[in-house]
C-alpha cells in the first residue's frame, strides 16, 4: 500500500465515522437518558436524505439551505413522537429494563411504518444528490469536495453538541441525568422537559446524517437500518452516555470498517462491524472509553 492510498482510505474512513458519529450522539441520548432503545432511529435519517432530496430536485438550490429547517421538522416530529408513545411507556414501565423491551418493540413499528411510507412516496432506491462531486486534490491526494463537505459538517456538529454538554447549564443537566438520572431528579431537573427535548435533537441530527448522505450515496427507503447498527456498536465502543467516547468510537469504527473492507471485501462490511462489537463486548464490557 502506497502512501495516497493509505491517505485516502484514512479520509474514506473518516467521512464513514464522521455520519457513525451524527448519528450515535442522537441515539445516545435517546437510549442513555431515557432507555429508549430506538431501533427506528436510522429511519429518521432515511426520511431526512429522502426530504434533502425531494427539495434539492424541486428547487435546485444548496442541500445545504435545507437541512436546518428539515432538522426543526424532525425535532418537532420527535417532541410528538415522545409525547404520544414514550412518555407513555415510561409512565407504565416498572423499570428501566421494561422500559427497555416496550421501546424496541414500538421502535420495530416505527421503523416498518417509515420504510413503507417512503416505499409509498419516492418507490424504490435512487442516486443522491451530486452536489460538489468534483475533485479536490491535495498534492496526489485526490478527494471529492462533498466528502470533505460531509466530514467538515458531521465534526462541526459533534463539536457544538460536545461544547454545549460541557459550557452550559443545559448540558450540565444532560451530563448529570446521563451520569446519574435519579440523582438529577432529586437535584430538581426538570426530566419533563429535557427528556422530550432530547428525543427531539436525536432525531434532529439522525436527519443532519440523512441529508448529508444524499449528497454523496445513492437512497433506498431501508437505507437506515444499517446506520442504527453500527450506532448502537459506537455506542458500545464509546460506553453508554460517554459523549465524547462515542465520537471516538465512531471514528475507530469507520478507520475499522474502511481499511477491513480493504484488506478483504467490501461485502464483510457487516462482519466487521460486528467482529468488533463481539470483540469489545468480551474484552471490555463498559467500553474502550468507559470512565
Amino acid at each position: 500500500m502506497n502512501f495516497y492510498l493509505f491517505i485516502d482510505l484514512v479520509v474514506a474512513g473518516l467521512v464513514t465515522g464522521g455520519i457513525y458519529a451524527v448519528v450515535a450522539l442522537g441515539l445516545n441520548l435517546q437510549y442513555g437518558l431515557m432507555r429508549i432503545m430506538n431501533i427506528a432511529h436510522g429511519e429518521f435519517l432515511m426520511l431526512g436524505a429522502y426530504f434533502t432530496y425531494t427539495l434539492v430536485k424541486v428547487t435546485g438550490a444548496s442541500p445545504l439551505w435545507f437541512i436546518p429547517p428539515m432538522m426543526v421538522v424532525l425535532f418537532l416530529l420527535g417532541l410528538l413522537l415522545h409525547r404520544l408513545i414514550f412518555r407513555r411507556l415510561a409512565a407504565t414501565s416498572p423499570n428501566a429494563e421494561a422500559m427497555e423491551a416496550r421501546s424496541l418493540i414500538v421502535g420495530f413499528g416505527l421503523m416498518f411504518i417509515a420504510q413503507n411510507v417512503a416505499q409509498l412516496i419516492w418507490g424504490g432506491g435512487m442516486s443522491g444528490q451530486p452536489y460538489l462531486d468534483e475533485p479536490v486534490k491535495f498534492g496526489e491526494v485526490t478527494v471529492a469536495a462533498n466528502r470533505l463537505l460531509v466530514l467538515a459538517v458531521a465534526a462541526a456538529a459533534s463539536l457544538a453538541l460536545v461544547l454545549v454538554l460541557k459550557k452550559t447549564l443545559l448540558g450540565k443537566a444532560v451530563r448529570g441525568m446521563l451520569q446519574a438520572p435519579l440523582g438529577a431528579m432529586l437535584v430538581g431537573i426538570d426530566t419533563r422537559t429535557l427528556h422530550p427535548a432530547c428525543f427531539g435533537l436525536g432525531l434532529a441530527l439522525a436527519g443532519l446524517a440523512g441529508g448529508l448522505l444524499s449528497m454523496v450515496y445513492e437512497l433506498t427507503p431501508s437505507m437506515g437500518e444499517p446506520y442504527t447498527i453500527s450506532a448502537l456498536i459506537v455506542i458500545t465502543l464509546g460506553g453508554l452516555g460517554n459523549i465524547p467516547g462515542a465520537i471516538a468510537g465512531a471514528l475507530l469504527l469507520g478507520l475499522v470498517e474502511t481499511f477491513g473492507m480493504y484488506f478483504t471485501s467490501p461485502s464483510l462490511k457487516i462482519l466487521i462491524s460486528y467482529g468488533v462489537l463481539v470483540g469489545v463486548l468480551l474484552l471490555r464490557p463498559k467500553g474502550l472509553f468507559a470512565r
